[in-house]
């Protein structure tokens, strides 16, 4: 099987299933949660949609990488959450409902600023030294595609068939990410040249974005006197990051196979620090309980 055909069609494909697996997951209710609870909202998406870009830029620009993983960098920063994120919050206890929610408001917003602070990246980078050009509104019409469509697809499943629904829902999330890293590892293994050469330069860059993002998800919820549950979410949400759908970007977007580096090595560091995440939940929760402070309004 060709490395194109496992970029161009499979891996769109799975990311696809992905999310609309979590369709399958959300009803119109979840997202009433943002009026209830507006704080720890807030906070998570502060984190995922203004400092984890931020970050992610200034330890790019600290660790001096070059061009191409610069870029690479940025674009994984600039993709939050995602179905992995969900699947690590509800393993270590945390607030499951407000990380789909998250999830599902940056799966929208991100269709918009995905392209725009792509483009300001390629621009910063790239410069004239590559034909690499980012159709903004294409760009945006193919994120929608892959992303928007399929979870509304689900959701309207849940709507007309909730039982189905509901019986089908980790089925497909399941099936879809073992798919999903049956894929990635074909792709790592096929570019192993090209990911053992770069893993030096960025394997400091990508555990520097993942725990500086997590611990600062985890201190402002904190600080802000949310539930250790909720903060438990954020610092997840704001640490494993969507690297399927930078991956998808970089490979059948952007047609550039080396913007997607950042992201593979990312997933192995992510699913390290995840997998600690949940033993350190557990023990907090266990510890201490689910701190009864919870936000009347901002």
């Amino acid at each position: 099987m060709q490395d194109s055909i496992l970029t161009t069609v499979f891996l769109p494909a799975s990311l696809f299933i992905i999310m609309l697996g979590m369709g399958l997951a959300l009803v119109p209710d979840d997202f009433e949660r943002i009026f209830k609870t507006p704080r720890a909202i807030i906070i998570g998406l502060a984190n995922q949609l203004v400092f984890l870009p931020v970050i992610g830029y200034v330890i790019a620009v600290l660790f001096d990488l070059g061009p191409v993983m610069s870029v690479g960098l940025v674009l994984l920063a600039l993709c939050p959450g995602g179905a992995t994120s969900n699947l690590i919050t509800h393993a270590s206890k945390g607030d499951t409902a407000l990380s789909v929610s998250l999830t599902a408001i940056t799966s929208v917003v991100t269709v918009f600023t995905i392209p725009i602070f792509l483009s300001i990246a390629l621009t910063r980078w790239m410069g004239n030294a590559t034909p690499i050009e980012l159709p903004v509104f294409e760009t945006i019409g193919k994120i929608m595609a892959i992303t928007l469509l399929p979870v509304g697809i689900g959701m309207l499943i849940r709507q007309k068939k909730e039982a189905f629904a509901r019986k089908m829902e980790m089925v497909v999330r399941m099936g879809s990410i073992f798919i999903f890293v049956l894929i990635v590892v074909g792709i790592i293994v096929s570019k192993w040249d090209l990911i053992s050469e770069n893993f030096a330069e960025l394997s400091g860059a990508t555990i520097t974005l993942n725990l500086v993002t997590m611990f600062l998800g985890y201190t402002l919820a904190m600080l802000f006197q949310l539930k250790i549950r909720q903060a438990v979410s954020i610092s997840i949400e704001s640490g494993i990051q969507n690297g399927t759908l930078a991956i998808v970007i970089a490979t059948s977007i952007i047609g550039n196979e080396a913007f997607a580096i950042p992201a593979g090595i990312y997933s192995l560091v992510m699913f390290i620090s995840g997998g600690a995440m949940i033993v350190l939940s557990h023990s907090l929760i266990r510890s201490f309980g689910d701190k009864d402070i919870e936000p009347d309004a901002v």
